[in-house]
This record gives C-alpha cells, structure tokens and sequence, in this order.
C-alpha cells in the first residue's frame, strides 16, 4: 500500500470514527416528548397557516372574476357599438351632403339632433373617434388604404378619411381607413 493510500484510509477512518461518537451521542440524549401546550401550539399554527391559504385564494378568486366581468362587460360594449357604426357613418354622409346645398332647416337640424344625440351616448360610454384629417399616421389604429404626395401636408399625415376609426376607451373597434400623404 503506498503512502497516499494509507493518509486516505486514516482519514475516512477518523470520519467514520466521529460519525460514530455523533450517533451514539444523539442516542443518549433523551428524546423529548413534547408537551399537551406544544402541541396544540402547533396544531394553532398549522390551522391559521391553512386559513390564511385559503383565505389567499378565495381573494385571489375574487379579484380574477372582478377582472373577467370587467372585460366581459367592454367586449359586449364594443359587440354592440361596433353593430351601431354603419348608423354613424351614415349620420356624417348625411351631414356632410347638407352642406353648401340648398335644403330644408328641418331635414339638416333633424339628422344634426340625432348626429349629437349619438355622439352624447358614444361620450358616455367612452367611445371616441379618431382618424382625423391632418392627424399624424399611426400603422396601429390607422388603415393606409393609398397614398398620395401633396406639399400642402406634412410627412405621415392623414390626407382624406374613408372611414372614422373608433375605440373604446384602450380598445380599437374599428381601424380607421385613410390616405395617406407623404410616406415612404
């Protein structure tokens, strides 16, 4: 056996050795018996650990379906104001034919009275317009239909609108459709 050998058999000897006199010591310690008081002590602290779990996820729960009736809630808002759009495209040709021509003060103050009265429900439920002539072009909530160069107008701005886009407070409804002027 060579030397190295012998240092390593010394050494696990002496491991083996303290291991030994550690088990022996535990042995002889006297195993505690915990009392009536501890015991119930920790059955106290297991129940409020398991209380406080359980109340954790009954407010976790909570929160969640508040979430989920709140986003139900402006899916069904947009479903129904997306249907009413048409409506408001309409009111604008209409208005927008009006002007200039010769036509009755009651047919134009009568579709500007309905214009308003839908306008007020859409500020009531947080819907608002966008896609306005000389707006700067965002790709996110706009519809490049075509593009078109006109120095009148700035770089990425809005030249005519096909159709007013709409959203929902964050929500986009409806894109907008436009041209374009100026753009790459």
């Amino acid at each position: 056996m060579s030397k190295k050998e012998k240092i390593e058999k010394e050494q696990v000897e002496e491991v083996d050795k303290e291991t030994a006199e550690n088990t022996e010591a535990a042995q002889t310690e006297e195993v505690k018996e915990p009392t009536a008081e501890e015991k119930l002590q920790e059955e106290l602290q297991a129940s409020n650990e398991k209380y406080m779990r359980l109340y954790a996820e009954y407010d976790n729960y909570r929160k969640r379906t508040q979430n989920e009736k709140a986003q139900i809630y402006a899916d069904a808002t947009a479903k129904a104001v997306e249907q009413i759009l048409p409506l408001a495209d309409s009111l604008a040709m209409a208005l927008s034919q009006f002007e200039g021509k010769d036509v009755p003060a009651e047919f134009s103050k009568g579709i500007e009275l309905i214009a308003n009265q839908l306008k007020s429900s859409f500020d009531k439920l947080s819907v608002t317009p966008f896609g306005a002539v000389g707006d700067e072009f965002d790709p996110n909530i706009h519809n490049a239909i075509s593009k078109i160069e006109d120095e009148s107008l700035g770089e990425n701005t809005i030249a005519q609108v096909y159709q007013t886009g709409y959203k929902l407070n964050d929500k986009i409804i409806r894109h907008a459709m436009v041209v374009v002027a100026n753009c790459d």
